[in-house]
């Protein structure tokens, strides 16, 4: 049973992608991955097979339609009697269905947000259309795994889909974390640098922090807006925007950081309800948190005191949350860091992964 996979990413800093395919490599099934090239194609070391589709197309939204075909014309030419066929997200789901039904193979679909919802398309003409492809394509969804249980709800509700909730944490880290003693603190904020992720909030929030600066680690569409907003602000000095980094870099500097945040914006349901994968990334460096009252930010919350919540969005009010976290520092927050890090870790969702997967395997070949 081989596991074709595909996804509109160039995969080199997709680490939910990367966990699954490796833990299904790891447990003996034999896995291929497609990609693209879109923003690029960083070398990469992976113990399976992989291919980037190459694009021509200048705009994203041409480059969404030309990977539909190739995409299709790939899966076509790589998959077998013996395939299942991995989706991720829904920008990748029509050629999976087309394939899956020509060939009459399994299909699992990772949805790893509420696409239709998230800021970037809302209130756009595609998002009409990806609303269109959501609506034929989810219903009757026979596997299918999602990031969140609030996600799970959402498209349970919406579309009658039973799905198996895989969050998107890192592997447990179990040598000890060295917390630094910075005579500068660190606030960092990291992953991509877009609409709705309240890095503008953190940038007039640092106006109110003394002894600290903001590191923005990622990059993005709204990179440019930022570091123009920070220059405005007279906050050049103390926001530092590093760039993407490779994951294994980001967890070095992840690991020096004194605060970690998670404040995104209610931008819709896809925001809303989204568990980033931020919040575990800082918990397992042992990094207390500021993060916003969102639904599954929350239930981390009420499970472990890893941080402060933040009711809103007022940069005094946040400044008051990192004030707090900076005054109490790492170590008064590390016992709880330590039994959340114990819980919420990869190595607990992977034995749902090869549940689903073997569920496949008996349901579909002998």
């Amino acid at each position: 049973m081989k596991i074709l996979v595909s996804a509109f990413s160039n995969l080199y800093t997709d680490q939910r992608i990367e966990k699954v395919c490796r833990t299904l490599h790891e447990n003996g099934y034999p896995v291929e991955l497609i990609g693209n090239d879109w923003g690029g194609a960083g070398k990469m070391e992976r113990p399976y097979p992989y291919f980037r589709i190459r694009h021509k197309a200048g705009s994203l939204r041409m480059a969404y339609a030309e990977f539909q075909w190739k995409l299709y014309r790939e899966l076509m030419k790589r998959a077998d009697s013996g395939t299942v066929l991995l989706a991720n997200d829904l920008d990748a789901l029509l050629p999976n269905v087309l394939v899956a039904r020509k060939l009459k193979i399994p299909l699992v679909f990772d949805s790893h947000e509420i696409f239709t919802e998230m800021p970037a398309i809302q209130g756009r003409w595609t998002q009409k259309i990806w609303r269109l492809l959501e609506q034929k394509l989810v219903p009757g969804m026979r596997y299918m795994m999602t990031e969140s249980y609030s996600y799970a709800g959402w498209f349970k509700e919406k579309y009658q889909v039973d799905c198996v909730v895989i969050r998107n944490i890192p592997r447990i880290i179990t040598t000890p974390v060295e917390i630094p003693e910075n005579k500068t603190k660190i606030v960092l904020y990291q992953g991509v640098i877009n609409q709705s992720r309240g890095i503008a909030q953190a940038i007039k929030a640092m106006k109110q922090v003394d002894g600290a600066v903001l590191k923005i680690a990622g990059d993005g569409p709204k990179r440019q807006e930022y570091e123009t907003l920070a220059i405005e602000e007279g906050m050049a000095d103390r926001v530092i925007f590093t760039g993407k980094l490779h994951p294994e870099d980001l967890r070095k500097l992840t690991c020096t950081a004194d605060v970690g945040l998670s404040i995104e914006e209610n931008g819709g349901v896809s925001y809303l309800y989204s568990l980033p994968n931020k919040v575990s990334d800082y918990i397992q460096s042992r990094v207390p948190l500021v993060m916003i009252n969102f639904p599954e930010m929350m239930k981390v919350y009420q499970d472990f005191k890893v941080g402060e919540i933040a009711e809103s969005h007022d940069p005094a009010h946040l400044a008051q949350k990192i004030n707090t976290v900076l005054q109490h520092g790492r170590h008064f927050y590390l016992p709880e860091l330590e039994k959340a890090a114990a819980v919420l870790n990869w190595e607990h969702e992977e034995p749902k992964i090869l549940a689903l997967f073997e569920k496949v395997r008996k349901e579909n070949f002998r």
